[in-house]
Protein backbone atom coordinates (compact mmCIF):
# COMPACT_ATOMS: atom_id res chain seq x y z
CA UNK A 1 0.00 0.00 0.00
CA UNK A 2 1.09 3.62 -0.50
CA UNK A 3 -0.17 6.74 -0.35
CA UNK A 4 -0.25 8.89 -3.95
CA UNK A 5 0.61 11.98 -2.19
CA UNK A 6 3.56 10.83 0.26
CA UNK A 7 5.18 8.88 -2.89
CA UNK A 8 5.80 11.97 -4.61
CA UNK A 9 7.33 13.90 -1.70
CA UNK A 10 4.28 16.36 -1.78
CA UNK A 11 2.08 17.35 1.91
CA UNK A 12 -1.60 16.92 1.73
CA UNK A 13 -4.19 18.01 4.27
CA UNK A 14 -6.94 15.89 2.80
CA UNK A 15 -8.31 13.26 5.70
CA UNK A 16 -6.73 9.64 5.07
CA UNK A 17 -10.37 8.43 3.51
CA UNK A 18 -9.99 10.96 0.48
CA UNK A 19 -6.36 10.21 -0.06
CA UNK A 20 -5.91 7.75 -2.64
CA UNK A 21 -4.53 4.39 -2.26
CA UNK A 22 -2.45 2.10 -4.79
CA UNK A 23 -2.51 -1.53 -4.26
CA UNK A 24 -0.14 -3.51 -6.85
CA UNK A 25 -0.31 -1.44 -10.13
CA UNK A 26 -4.22 0.18 -9.31
CA UNK A 27 -4.60 3.58 -7.65
CA UNK A 28 -7.92 4.12 -6.38
CA UNK A 29 -8.87 8.12 -5.75
CA UNK A 30 -9.87 7.41 -2.05
CA UNK A 31 -10.47 4.44 0.46
CA UNK A 32 -14.38 4.48 0.07
CA UNK A 33 -15.17 0.91 -1.38
CA UNK A 34 -18.88 0.01 -2.40
CA UNK A 35 -18.70 -3.73 -1.01
CA UNK A 36 -20.78 -6.27 -3.12
CA UNK A 37 -24.42 -5.74 -3.22
CA UNK A 38 -26.46 -8.53 -4.38
CA UNK A 39 -29.22 -7.46 -6.31
CA UNK A 40 -31.14 -10.77 -7.88
CA UNK A 41 -32.09 -8.47 -11.57
CA UNK A 42 -29.97 -10.57 -14.00
CA UNK A 43 -31.28 -13.21 -16.37
CA UNK A 44 -29.46 -16.46 -16.90
CA UNK A 45 -26.19 -14.84 -15.36
CA UNK A 46 -26.44 -11.99 -17.63
CA UNK A 47 -26.73 -7.83 -16.39
CA UNK A 48 -29.13 -5.66 -17.61
CA UNK A 49 -29.13 -1.63 -17.70
CA UNK A 50 -30.51 -2.05 -14.01
CA UNK A 51 -26.67 -3.10 -12.80
CA UNK A 52 -25.39 -0.43 -15.91
CA UNK A 53 -28.03 2.07 -13.63
CA UNK A 54 -27.00 0.51 -9.89
CA UNK A 55 -23.31 0.51 -10.49
CA UNK A 56 -22.74 3.78 -12.23
CA UNK A 57 -24.86 5.87 -10.07
CA UNK A 58 -21.69 4.89 -7.23
CA UNK A 59 -18.83 5.16 -9.61
CA UNK A 60 -20.58 8.93 -10.07
CA UNK A 61 -21.04 9.64 -6.60
CA UNK A 62 -17.24 9.59 -6.12
CA UNK A 63 -16.78 6.40 -4.94
CA UNK A 64 -13.00 4.66 -4.75
CA UNK A 65 -13.65 1.48 -5.88
CA UNK A 66 -17.00 -0.87 -6.62
CA UNK A 67 -16.82 -4.32 -6.10
CA UNK A 68 -19.69 -5.88 -8.18
CA UNK A 69 -22.25 -8.01 -6.50
CA UNK A 70 -21.31 -12.39 -5.81
CA UNK A 71 -20.97 -13.83 -9.03
CA UNK A 72 -21.23 -17.21 -9.75
CA UNK A 73 -18.70 -19.71 -11.05
CA UNK A 74 -20.94 -22.02 -12.19
CA UNK A 75 -24.34 -21.98 -12.41
CA UNK A 76 -25.19 -24.09 -9.45
CA UNK A 77 -23.27 -21.64 -7.52
CA UNK A 78 -25.57 -18.73 -7.48
CA UNK A 79 -27.45 -17.82 -4.79
CA UNK A 80 -30.59 -17.16 -6.90
CA UNK A 81 -32.32 -17.17 -10.67
CA UNK A 82 -31.53 -13.80 -10.03
CA UNK A 83 -27.85 -13.50 -9.54
CA UNK A 84 -25.33 -12.58 -12.20
CA UNK A 85 -22.52 -15.62 -13.43
CA UNK A 86 -19.13 -15.64 -14.78
CA UNK A 87 -19.31 -19.37 -15.83
CA UNK A 88 -18.50 -18.69 -19.72
CA UNK A 89 -17.09 -16.44 -21.63
CA UNK A 90 -20.31 -15.23 -22.54
CA UNK A 91 -20.74 -13.74 -19.52
CA UNK A 92 -17.53 -12.57 -19.29
CA UNK A 93 -18.14 -9.98 -22.29
CA UNK A 94 -21.44 -9.28 -20.90
CA UNK A 95 -19.93 -7.56 -18.18
CA UNK A 96 -17.41 -5.11 -19.70
CA UNK A 97 -20.09 -2.46 -20.06
CA UNK A 98 -20.12 -2.18 -16.01
CA UNK A 99 -16.33 -2.46 -16.15
CA UNK A 100 -16.19 0.55 -18.56
CA UNK A 101 -19.36 2.74 -16.78
CA UNK A 102 -17.25 2.19 -13.63
CA UNK A 103 -14.07 3.27 -15.18
CA UNK A 104 -15.70 6.24 -17.14
CA UNK A 105 -16.83 7.80 -13.88
CA UNK A 106 -13.26 7.28 -12.19
CA UNK A 107 -13.65 4.75 -9.66
CA UNK A 108 -11.96 1.31 -9.62
CA UNK A 109 -14.11 -1.77 -11.18
CA UNK A 110 -13.78 -4.73 -8.78
CA UNK A 111 -15.79 -8.23 -8.98
CA UNK A 112 -16.60 -10.84 -6.59
CA UNK A 113 -16.66 -14.08 -7.39
CA UNK A 114 -18.51 -16.67 -5.38
CA UNK A 115 -20.22 -19.98 -5.32
CA UNK A 116 -23.18 -20.38 -2.86
CA UNK A 117 -22.89 -24.06 -1.79
CA UNK A 118 -25.87 -25.18 0.16
CA UNK A 119 -27.43 -21.87 0.12
CA UNK A 120 -27.82 -21.62 -3.15
CA UNK A 121 -31.32 -22.23 -5.17
CA UNK A 122 -32.36 -19.96 -2.75
CA UNK A 123 -35.82 -17.05 -3.14
CA UNK A 124 -35.64 -13.50 -4.32
CA UNK A 125 -35.28 -11.16 -0.47
CA UNK A 126 -38.54 -9.76 -1.78
CA UNK A 127 -40.09 -13.44 -2.33
CA UNK A 128 -38.56 -14.39 1.00
CA UNK A 129 -34.99 -15.10 0.82
CA UNK A 130 -35.28 -18.88 1.99
CA UNK A 131 -35.70 -21.98 0.09
CA UNK A 132 -37.51 -21.98 -3.53
CA UNK A 133 -41.09 -23.14 -2.97
CA UNK A 134 -44.05 -23.89 -5.04
CA UNK A 135 -44.59 -20.30 -5.45
CA UNK A 136 -41.70 -19.58 -6.65
CA UNK A 137 -41.70 -22.75 -8.96
CA UNK A 138 -45.22 -21.37 -9.87
CA UNK A 139 -43.41 -17.97 -11.00
CA UNK A 140 -40.41 -19.94 -12.98
CA UNK A 141 -37.71 -20.28 -10.35
CA UNK A 142 -37.07 -23.96 -10.48
CA UNK A 143 -35.18 -25.26 -7.70
CA UNK A 144 -31.51 -27.14 -8.42
CA UNK A 145 -28.97 -29.46 -6.93
CA UNK A 146 -26.98 -27.57 -3.67
CA UNK A 147 -23.91 -28.57 -2.75
CA UNK A 148 -21.81 -28.50 0.51
CA UNK A 149 -19.17 -30.31 2.42
CA UNK A 150 -21.26 -32.06 4.66
CA UNK A 151 -25.19 -33.04 3.83
CA UNK A 152 -26.32 -30.89 6.84
CA UNK A 153 -28.64 -28.29 5.74
CA UNK A 154 -28.29 -24.35 5.96
CA UNK A 155 -31.83 -24.12 7.92
CA UNK A 156 -34.31 -25.99 8.76
CA UNK A 157 -36.88 -26.51 5.47
CA UNK A 158 -33.75 -25.57 3.58
CA UNK A 159 -32.87 -28.05 0.89
CA UNK A 160 -29.99 -30.95 2.17
CA UNK A 161 -26.88 -30.51 0.19
CA UNK A 162 -25.07 -33.24 -1.40
CA UNK A 163 -21.70 -33.57 0.43
CA UNK A 164 -19.18 -33.27 -2.66
CA UNK A 165 -16.51 -35.78 -3.63
CA UNK A 166 -12.80 -34.64 -3.47
CA UNK A 167 -12.59 -34.78 -7.03
CA UNK A 168 -15.41 -32.55 -7.77
CA UNK A 169 -13.85 -30.09 -5.21
CA UNK A 170 -10.74 -29.76 -7.94
CA UNK A 171 -13.08 -29.19 -10.36
CA UNK A 172 -14.88 -26.34 -8.32
CA UNK A 173 -11.47 -24.98 -7.59
CA UNK A 174 -10.42 -24.52 -11.58
CA UNK A 175 -13.82 -22.99 -12.36
CA UNK A 176 -12.69 -20.04 -9.69
CA UNK A 177 -9.34 -19.86 -11.38
CA UNK A 178 -11.55 -19.64 -14.75
CA UNK A 179 -14.07 -17.03 -13.56
CA UNK A 180 -10.41 -15.14 -12.54
CA UNK A 181 -9.60 -15.03 -16.18
CA UNK A 182 -12.74 -14.04 -17.90
CA UNK A 183 -12.75 -11.23 -14.87
CA UNK A 184 -9.75 -10.32 -15.95
CA UNK A 185 -10.33 -10.34 -19.71
CA UNK A 186 -13.29 -8.32 -19.05
CA UNK A 187 -11.28 -5.46 -17.71
CA UNK A 188 -11.79 -6.01 -14.09
CA UNK A 189 -9.20 -4.11 -11.93
CA UNK A 190 -9.79 -5.42 -8.46
CA UNK A 191 -11.07 -9.43 -7.85
CA UNK A 192 -12.59 -10.52 -4.31
CA UNK A 193 -13.01 -14.67 -3.38
CA UNK A 194 -16.07 -14.94 -1.93
CA UNK A 195 -15.36 -16.68 1.33
CA UNK A 196 -17.70 -15.66 4.14
CA UNK A 197 -21.75 -15.76 4.57
CA UNK A 198 -21.98 -19.54 5.29
CA UNK A 199 -21.61 -19.53 1.25
CA UNK A 200 -19.31 -23.02 -0.31
CA UNK A 201 -15.68 -21.73 1.19
CA UNK A 202 -16.80 -20.59 4.46
CA UNK A 203 -19.46 -23.36 4.60
CA UNK A 204 -15.95 -25.93 4.37
CA UNK A 205 -14.00 -23.46 6.83
CA UNK A 206 -16.51 -23.50 9.73
CA UNK A 207 -17.30 -26.52 12.21
CA UNK A 208 -20.56 -25.65 11.91
CA UNK A 209 -21.33 -26.92 8.55
CA UNK A 210 -18.07 -29.16 7.89
CA UNK A 211 -18.36 -32.11 9.46
CA UNK A 212 -15.62 -34.02 7.08
CA UNK A 213 -13.16 -36.91 8.10
CA UNK A 214 -11.39 -36.31 4.81
CA UNK A 215 -8.35 -34.05 3.53
CA UNK A 216 -10.74 -31.07 3.15
CA UNK A 217 -12.01 -31.69 7.13
CA UNK A 218 -11.42 -32.18 10.67
CA UNK A 219 -8.84 -30.14 11.71
CA UNK A 220 -8.26 -26.32 10.89
CA UNK A 221 -6.01 -27.14 8.08
CA UNK A 222 -8.24 -29.75 6.56
CA UNK A 223 -11.07 -26.69 6.61
CA UNK A 224 -8.67 -24.43 5.08
CA UNK A 225 -7.85 -26.68 2.62
CA UNK A 226 -10.66 -25.48 -0.35
CA UNK A 227 -9.96 -21.91 0.70
CA UNK A 228 -6.25 -22.20 0.19
CA UNK A 229 -6.70 -24.19 -3.14
CA UNK A 230 -9.20 -21.84 -4.38
CA UNK A 231 -7.00 -18.67 -3.56
CA UNK A 232 -3.98 -20.61 -5.72
CA UNK A 233 -5.56 -20.98 -8.52
CA UNK A 234 -6.94 -17.98 -8.61
CA UNK A 235 -3.82 -16.11 -7.68
CA UNK A 236 -2.76 -18.56 -11.24
CA UNK A 237 -5.15 -16.76 -13.26
CA UNK A 238 -5.30 -13.52 -12.38
CA UNK A 239 -2.35 -11.04 -12.89
CA UNK A 240 0.01 -10.44 -10.47
CA UNK A 241 -0.14 -6.66 -10.89
CA UNK A 242 -3.77 -6.50 -9.83
CA UNK A 243 -4.82 -6.17 -6.27
CA UNK A 244 -6.75 -9.82 -4.72
CA UNK A 245 -9.47 -9.67 -1.79
CA UNK A 246 -10.46 -11.82 0.15
CA UNK A 247 -13.84 -11.80 2.49
CA UNK A 248 -13.96 -13.73 5.11
CA UNK A 249 -16.53 -14.19 7.91
CA UNK A 250 -14.29 -13.23 10.78
CA UNK A 251 -16.49 -14.99 13.29
CA UNK A 252 -19.55 -17.38 13.41
CA UNK A 253 -21.15 -15.81 16.47
CA UNK A 254 -21.63 -19.27 17.92
CA UNK A 255 -19.10 -20.69 20.64
CA UNK A 256 -18.28 -23.93 19.07
CA UNK A 257 -17.99 -22.11 15.19
CA UNK A 258 -15.37 -20.11 13.93
CA UNK A 259 -13.50 -17.54 15.80
CA UNK A 260 -11.19 -14.32 15.11
CA UNK A 261 -7.81 -16.66 15.81
CA UNK A 262 -8.95 -18.62 12.91
CA UNK A 263 -9.58 -15.60 10.97
CA UNK A 264 -6.29 -14.64 11.48
CA UNK A 265 -4.55 -17.88 10.74
CA UNK A 266 -6.35 -17.96 7.21
CA UNK A 267 -5.14 -14.53 6.67
CA UNK A 268 -1.49 -15.18 7.64
CA UNK A 269 -1.77 -18.48 4.61
CA UNK A 270 -3.67 -16.00 2.14
CA UNK A 271 -1.25 -13.35 2.32
CA UNK A 272 1.57 -16.50 1.54
CA UNK A 273 -0.72 -16.98 -1.83
CA UNK A 274 -0.94 -13.09 -2.68
CA UNK A 275 -3.98 -12.36 -1.28
CA UNK A 276 -3.42 -8.44 -1.01
CA UNK A 277 -6.68 -7.14 1.41
CA UNK A 278 -9.18 -9.05 3.19
CA UNK A 279 -12.50 -7.80 3.79
CA UNK A 280 -13.61 -8.40 7.37
CA UNK A 281 -17.36 -9.45 7.77
CA UNK A 282 -18.88 -11.53 10.20
CA UNK A 283 -21.84 -14.48 10.51
CA UNK A 284 -24.08 -15.76 8.07
CA UNK A 285 -23.16 -19.90 8.26
CA UNK A 286 -26.78 -20.63 8.69
CA UNK A 287 -29.92 -19.13 7.20
CA UNK A 288 -29.62 -15.91 5.07
CA UNK A 289 -26.65 -13.94 4.86
CA UNK A 290 -27.74 -11.15 6.97
CA UNK A 291 -28.66 -13.60 10.06
CA UNK A 292 -25.87 -13.24 12.52
CA UNK A 293 -25.33 -13.79 16.43
CA UNK A 294 -22.91 -10.96 16.45
CA UNK A 295 -23.82 -7.77 18.30
CA UNK A 296 -24.04 -4.97 16.49
CA UNK A 297 -23.55 -1.39 16.79
CA UNK A 298 -22.02 1.32 14.90
CA UNK A 299 -18.79 0.00 12.96
CA UNK A 300 -19.25 -3.62 14.93
CA UNK A 301 -17.06 -5.41 12.75
CA UNK A 302 -14.37 -2.38 12.45
CA UNK A 303 -12.36 -4.65 15.85
CA UNK A 304 -12.48 -8.03 13.09
CA UNK A 305 -10.56 -5.49 10.80
CA UNK A 306 -8.07 -4.28 13.46
CA UNK A 307 -7.01 -7.95 14.81
CA UNK A 308 -6.54 -8.99 11.13
CA UNK A 309 -4.27 -6.20 9.95
CA UNK A 310 -2.29 -5.96 13.68
CA UNK A 311 -2.21 -10.39 13.72
CA UNK A 312 -1.52 -11.03 10.33
CA UNK A 313 0.26 -7.78 8.44
CA UNK A 314 -2.28 -7.54 6.05
CA UNK A 315 -4.43 -4.79 4.92
CA UNK A 316 -7.90 -5.34 5.72
CA UNK A 317 -11.10 -3.53 4.81
CA UNK A 318 -13.78 -2.90 7.55
CA UNK A 319 -17.67 -2.85 6.48
CA UNK A 320 -20.57 -2.61 9.22
CA UNK A 321 -22.47 0.53 10.01
CA UNK A 322 -20.39 2.64 8.63
CA UNK A 323 -22.72 5.70 8.58
CA UNK A 324 -20.64 9.03 7.91
CA UNK A 325 -17.10 10.44 6.86
CA UNK A 326 -16.08 11.17 10.09
CA UNK A 327 -16.81 7.77 11.64
CA UNK A 328 -14.98 6.56 8.47
CA UNK A 329 -11.72 8.99 9.05
CA UNK A 330 -12.07 7.90 12.98
CA UNK A 331 -11.04 4.31 11.88
CA UNK A 332 -8.40 4.76 9.28
CA UNK A 333 -7.13 7.50 11.66
CA UNK A 334 -6.99 4.74 14.56
CA UNK A 335 -5.12 2.27 11.71
CA UNK A 336 -7.90 -0.51 12.23
CA UNK A 337 -8.49 -0.64 8.60
CA UNK A 338 -6.88 0.45 5.47
CA UNK A 339 -10.07 0.68 3.33
CA UNK A 340 -13.78 1.51 4.13
CA UNK A 341 -16.51 -0.35 2.64
CA UNK A 342 -20.08 1.04 2.74
CA UNK A 343 -22.95 -0.74 1.69
CA UNK A 344 -26.24 -0.22 2.66
CA UNK A 345 -25.71 3.55 3.59
CA UNK A 346 -24.77 4.52 0.13
CA UNK A 347 -27.58 2.72 -1.08
CA UNK A 348 -29.43 5.31 0.77
CA UNK A 349 -27.47 7.85 -0.61
CA UNK A 350 -25.24 6.93 -3.39
CA UNK A 351 -23.51 10.15 -2.96
CA UNK A 352 -22.35 9.31 0.00
CA UNK A 353 -19.02 9.71 -0.78
CA UNK A 354 -18.92 13.06 -1.80
CA UNK A 355 -21.26 13.86 1.08
CA UNK A 356 -18.45 12.83 3.13
CA UNK A 357 -16.08 15.30 1.54
CA UNK A 358 -18.78 18.13 2.46
CA UNK A 359 -18.80 16.76 5.97
CA UNK A 360 -15.20 17.08 6.29
CA UNK A 361 -15.12 20.27 5.03
CA UNK A 362 -12.68 19.47 2.05
CA UNK A 363 -15.09 20.32 -0.64
CA UNK A 364 -17.01 23.51 0.36
CA UNK A 365 -17.39 24.70 -3.46
CA UNK A 366 -18.95 21.33 -4.76
CA UNK A 367 -15.94 20.57 -6.69
CA UNK A 368 -16.36 17.15 -6.53
CA UNK A 369 -19.78 16.41 -7.53
CA UNK A 370 -20.02 15.55 -11.23
CA UNK A 371 -20.39 18.83 -12.73
CA UNK A 372 -23.47 18.48 -13.87
CA UNK A 373 -24.43 18.84 -10.40
CA UNK A 374 -21.87 20.79 -8.59
CA UNK A 375 -22.57 23.93 -9.68
CA UNK A 376 -25.96 23.46 -9.30
CA UNK A 377 -25.42 22.84 -5.97
CA UNK A 378 -23.05 25.52 -5.26
CA UNK A 379 -25.05 28.23 -6.33
CA UNK A 380 -28.09 26.82 -3.83
CA UNK A 381 -25.33 26.64 -1.09
CA UNK A 382 -24.74 30.49 -1.84
CA UNK A 383 -28.44 31.36 -2.44
CA UNK A 384 -28.63 29.79 1.68
CA UNK A 385 -25.96 31.83 2.81
CA UNK A 386 -27.30 34.74 1.64
CA UNK A 387 -30.33 34.47 3.04
CA UNK A 388 -28.92 33.46 6.60
CA UNK A 389 -30.21 29.98 6.63
CA UNK A 390 -28.33 27.19 8.34
CA UNK A 391 -28.45 23.27 7.19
Amino acid sequence: MSDAATETGQQTELPLLFQPITIKSVTARNRIVVPPLCQYSAEDGIPNDWHLVHYGSYARGGVGTIFIEATGVEPRGRISHGCLGIWDDEHGAALKPLVSIMQRHGAVPGIQIAHAGRKASSQRPWNGLGALNEDDIARGDVPWEVVGPSAIPADEGWLVPRQLEEDEIGEIVKAFGQAARRSHEAGFEALEIHGAHGYLIQSFLSPLSNKRNDGYGGDLAGRMRLALEVTREVRAHWPKDKPLFFRVSSVDGYDDGWKIEDSIALAKELKALGVDCVDCSSGGNAASATLTLVPRGLGFQVPFASAIKAEAGIMTMAVGLILDGEQAEAILQAGDADLIAVGREIMYNPFWAVQAAQDLGIDPEFEMWPAQYGWWLDKRERTFKRMGHKR
